[in-house]
């Protein structure tokens, strides 16, 4: 009898232990080994933030793997001794759900994490003799570096470590001494590439989609999709200038896609998520209270003036058929293209306010990553399409589709230059992601294909200040920057990286160069 109660006891035991072994507590697990460094409320601290919105591709199989291993050339630990393996995916499902609530990030909020590393130094010029105008900012996502690099001798001036995941691309002030980047977790930083040093930093958002920087350089905009705001700082000490809780015209809350600086216009251009409205912000003080050629009509939507019928931070709402994101701007900032529904984009004309066609681009365009120029005597743009091989090229003035370039597989990049008649695209989203294609803006055709690495990604093209020379970035954790001539196609020179995910040149993205992201 004895026996068979202690048999008894040892089978309740048992499975005690492999119930809680099959439902380990994620709670308590990440309170106990992860809030000190991410946050008991999951919005980050010394660590980034863990949400799906934040953690983007890190997630499953990849956010199990660093946390068991812990991630090099950073202060993440492995638990893989520490956690077993069911512990370990509890908390990556944990990581992996949305917050129940949009959280509060004001101005309170941002203010109080204003960290302030140096000050800005009086200085006539760089303290380095490489060209400030031809210096490449390179962003190394593999290990969260960025590379200053002399984009004459293609050697680096200093590498630094960044937040986690920069998003969205580095801004420059319009003289080109200050860059600003931008993380996923809503980080900006202010850096001083004069002195190539880090200035301050604030967190402006949880979970932010890019910056933009106002044409006098004084203001910078955060698009941010937690929460929803956007939000205006200023680019001298990064204080808070306005925050902007985006809803409507009938109070549905959305999230921002991203903002773009529209230097002919004096404004920002907002792209929101969820609701059918682009926004026009002022950054001119001096902005009338109705913009040329405007009507002046609430229910036309033409202009709703915050907080006051004029300058700095009026507001101008523009009402759409539906959510835009993923704009491309003609040069004159008086038509924009947007993606709305897979395979279908809109035109909208900026100075009457109001869409002026829809058309269809099957195989979804990335727009963002277009560029423009001159062919035949009339302006054209070309994308790429995120889900099959092939360019869209369109006509600007009536927005027909001129041509369609095959390409051997869907690309997410396209770049060229004023000075080259030559226009560079990846496949990176296929296949044949180790193939860049190489297209004649004359002819419209592919007239060499480049494979830097065979069976490694090449993505993200940027030339020098001259458009003598590309960039193409080898998009491997062990992966480099490899540096070509731009007439000839030969290599010329290979730098070591770690996942080079972008390079950008100051002179290109400050003059707002054809052929370069803006």
């Amino acid at each position: 009898m004895k026996l068979r109660c202690l048999l008894e006891a040892l089978l309740v035991a048992a499975a005690l232990t492999g119930a809680a072994r099959a439902e380990p507590d994620a709670t308590k697990l990440f309170a106990d080994n992860c809030a000190e460094c991410h946050g008991a409320d999951r919005l980050g601290r010394l660590g980034p933030a863990l949400l799906p919105e934040n953690l983007g591709r890190m997630m499953g199989a990849r956010a199990g793997a660093v946390i068991a291993d812990g991630r090099t050339a950073t202060q993440m630990p492995g638990f893989a001794g520490k956690l077993a393996k069911d512990e370990i995916a509890a908390l990556v499902a944990y990581i992996s759900t949305p917050l129940p609530d949009i959280p509060v990030w004001g101005q309170h909020e941002i203010e109080a994490s204003r960290v302030v590393h140096a000050q800005a130094e009086k200085l006539d010029r760089p303290r380095f003799d490489a060209d400030p105008m031809n210096l490449f900012v390179v962003v190394e996502a593999g290990d969260h570096h960025a590379t200053i690099l002399d984009g004459d001798r293609f050697e680096p001036l200093t590498r630094f470590q960044t937040r986690f995941a920069l998003h969205g691309g580095p801004k420059f002030t319009p003289d080109g001494r200050y860059v600003f980047f931008m993380s996923r977790d809503g980080w900006v930083s202010k850096y001083d590439l004069w002195t190539l040093t880090m200035l301050a930093e604030v967190r402006a958002g949880i979970n932010a989609r890019n910056i933009a920087i106002s044409r006098d350089g004084k203001h910078i905009a955060v698009a941010n999709y937690l929460p929803h705001t956007l939000v205006m700082l200023s680019t001298d000490d990064l204080s808070v200038e306005k925050i902007f809780d985006v809803k409507d015209k009938h109070g549905k809350s959305s999230r921002v896609s991203a903002v773009y600086q529209a230097p002919p216009r004096d404004s920002f251009i907002a792209a929101l998520k969820d609701v059918g409205e682009i926004w026009e912000i002022a950054t001119d003080p001096n902005a009338p209270p109705v913009y040329p050629g405007f009507v002046h009509s609430h229910e036309k939507g033409m202009i709703e003036a915050l907080p006051s019928s004029q300058g700095l931070f009026a507001l101008r709402r523009i009402e759409v058929p539906e959510p835009l994101d993923d704009f491309f701007f003609d040069p004159p900032y008086r038509n924009l293209i947007g993606s709305a529904r897979e395979g279908r984009a809109i035109v909208v004309n900026l100075t009457v306010g109001r869409d002026v066609k829809q058309l269809d681009l099957p195989g979804l365009p990335h727009l963002g990553s277009g560029i423009s120029w001159t062919w035949d005597g009339r302006r054209v743009m070309a994308t790429p399409l995120l889900k099959e091989g092939k360019i869209s090229v369109l006509d600007m003035q009536d927005w027909s589709e001129v041509k369609v370039i095959e390409t051997p597989g869907p690309g997410f990049f396209m770049r060229s230059h004023e000075n080259t008649p030559y226009a560079w695209t990846d496949s990176m989203m296929g296949a044949k992601k180790d193939t860049l294609s190489i297209i004649d803006k004359r002819s419209l055709e592919v007239v060499r294909s480049i494979t830097p690495e065979p069976g490694k990604t090449a993505a993200h093209v940027e030339f020098d200040k001259s458009g003598r020379h590309a960039l193409v970035s080898i998009w491997e954790d062990q992966g480099a920057l490899v540096v070509y001539d731009a007439q000839t196609f030969t290599e010329l020179k290979r730098l070591p990286m770690s996942r080079p995910s972008g390079k950008y040149n100051v002179w290109n993205k400050i003059t707002f160069s054809d052929g370069t992201s803006h």
